[in-house]
Formats: structure tokens, sequence, C-alpha cells
């Protein structure tokens, strides 16, 4: 007779198949998974809000919903398992790199005060953001200096750079503003994140045969040196053109980078053609060892796209208009024409 569903043999066989199964499955149902993680790789501080009253079960379905867990289930079944019951209402600092028992730690600790902007201003060097925190007291003077100069914090990505400048991307920053809340250690960390996130990761492919710390560097020099975007790319040409044929860069900007007053004339002309001075591009050939200052996204990408051009040097008018000279007779010509010296 012909095979069907409906043999006994095969009934039978299904059931045993199912009574195998059962102690399998109902472990996989009961059994929660504390070190859970979303993206290992996502670092990015999310801050989360604890609602007043709210369970365990409801924080889990807004950690769910916020994409900070893998399930609403495996967050409330961790937090019984474990006996946490101490989570507190407010804003807590998550990542989607935690795991559910470190999401649940970080949610149990004290809430973050309501945060404050901290604008770091284009071009702002290491000692410029060190000091706008000193003064508003949330840090001791030096602090996130040595901390940025010695690169003690965790490094989202390789820096070649002997310090973090350049890399400490200027945005503005929502900071817990006191001094006792405040980690100078974290915001050097977000800034990173940020600077690998908007133009490390989307042109990681693009260097070509430049390194990052290379066009790191000059896009540095051209956030001090062009004001504009229009002519930003044209001075990245003129630039690489002069660190690839051996050329002194001859920019002033790099010579200023270790003033203590930016603005300090007379410290400038001190040190202008020092040779002693590593920053001196006036007097030494190839590029200054660290950048000058934290570039925007224009000037990063300027120098990851210079624009080819027939200068040779370039100067502003008073007005901060550029004007560029194809060799150093037309360079002389505006600097007159100008009154530029």
């Amino acid at each position: 007779m012909p095979y069907t569903t409906d043999t006994p043999l095969h009934s039978s066989v299904i059931q045993l198949t199912l009574r195998s199964l059962l102690p399998v499955m109902l472990l996989l149902i009961n059994c929660a998974d504390p070190k859970a993680v979303v993206d290992p790789a996502d670092s990015n501080a999310v801050v989360f809000d604890v609602p007043k009253g709210a369970s365990g079960k409801k924080v889990g379905l807004l950690l769910e919903e916020a994409g900070l867990t893998t399930s609403a289930w495996n967050f409330t079944q961790v937090l019984k398992d474990q006996n946490i019951t101490c989570i507190k209402a407010g804003k807590h600092e998550v990542r989607k790199s935690m795991t559910v028992l470190e999401i649940a730690d970080s949610l149990c600790d004290a809430p973050i005060a309501d945060d404050v902007a901290f604008t770091v201003l284009e071009g702002w060097r290491i000692s410029d953001i060190d000091q706008a925190l000193a003064k508003k007291g949330w840090i001791k003077p030096g602090e996130y200096k040595s901390l940025a100069e010695s690169k003690q914090v965790e490094l989202p990505f390789e820096i070649t750079s002997p310090t973090l400048e350049g890399y400490l991307y200027p945005e503005t920053y929502m900071v817990p503003p006191s001094q006792d809340r405040f980690s100078a250690k974290r915001l050097i960390e977000r800034q990173l994140t940020t600077f690998h996130n908007r133009f490390g990761k989307p042109n990681a492919d693009a260097l070509g045969t430049r390194s990052l710390h290379e066009v790191v560097v000059v896009a540095s020099m051209i956030e001090r040196e062009e004001p504009t975007d229009k002519y930003r790319p044209i001075v990245s040409g003129i630039m690489w053109k002069r660190l690839d044929s051996g050329t002194p860069l001859g920019i002033d900007a790099t010579s200023r980078y270790t003033l203590e007053n930016w603005s300090d004339d007379k410290a400038f002309r001190a040190i202008l053609k020092n040779p002693s001075d590593v920053y001196g591009t006036r007097v030494r050939k190839g590029l200054p060892p660290t950048a000058i200052g934290n570039p925007t996204q224009s000037a990063l990408e300027a120098a990851l796209n210079p624009e080819s051009s027939a200068f040779w040097y370039y100067l502003h008018d008073a007005n901060g208009v550029f004007h560029g000279g194809r060799n150093g007779a037309e360079h002389e010509a505006n600097r007159a024409k100008y009154n530029v010296y």
C-alpha cells in the first residue's frame, strides 16, 4: 500500500521528534542572554530617558523602540534573572555596544544632569578648548590638554599623530554643566567618534597615496589660511603642490600654533624664522609634526580634494579676498597692490 502522511509510523516519528526537541525549545524560551549586544562596533553615546514609575517591562520596550537592546523580552528577563531592581528615573548615557547587563548597570547609576550646549569652534587648538572648559569651571586648567596631548583616551580608530590635535571635531556637544559630572575624557572620545563617523569612515577608501595624518594636517592649515569654502580647494592644491615639490610651505599660521596667544604679533615675529621651531614652515620643508588646530568638514574635504591651478603663492587683501600668484614676481606684485606684508 502507498506510504501516506496518515501512516502510523510517520505519526510516531513526529511525536518522538517533538518530545526530543521539547526540552531544547523550553530552554530557549526561558533563557535570557545578559551579554546580548545590538552593535559591538557602535560606541556612540545615546542619552536614554527612563520615565518616572516605569516598570522593567516598560523600560525594555522603550529600549527596544530606541534600538538599544535586541529585544524587550530579553532585557526584562535579564532583570528578573539577575534580580535587578535599582533602575532610576531620569537621563542615562548608554551605547549600542553595551551588553544588556552593562545597560542595566548604567540605568542604575545616578541620572545625568540636564545637559547644556558646549561649542568647539572651528580651528580651535587643544589649548583653546582646554581654556574654554576651564573658564566654565568644568575642568581644572590643563586637564583636557593633558589627555588630548598624551592620547590617554579610548581611540575609535588608529591615530598616528603624536597628539590628538586635528581629530577633535569642532561641533556643538551637549554636556553636563558641572565639574563633578563633566568628563574631559568622555568629551574627547565623543569628538573622535564624531570625526570618525563624519569624515574618517566615509573617506577611508578615498585617501589614495595620502595618509589620514597628512590630510588632517593640511586641513588644519586650510582652516586657518582660507576663510571661504570657494577657495579652499585651490589653497589645498597650492599646499600639496609645494609639499610634493619639496618647496617650503611658507605658512605663517604654523608658527603661531605654539604661541599662548595666537594673535601675539611680537611673539610671532620673534619665532617666525627660528630654525629650531619645528612648526616653522618658512624655513623648514614638509609638514609640521601635528595639525595646528581642529578643522571643519569643509577644510577636511578641501584637503582631500585639492583643485589644480597655476598658482604657487596666495595672499588675502584687507577684505579677506583670495589672490593667487603664479610665481614669486606675481606674488610680490600682489603684496604691493594689496599692501600685504
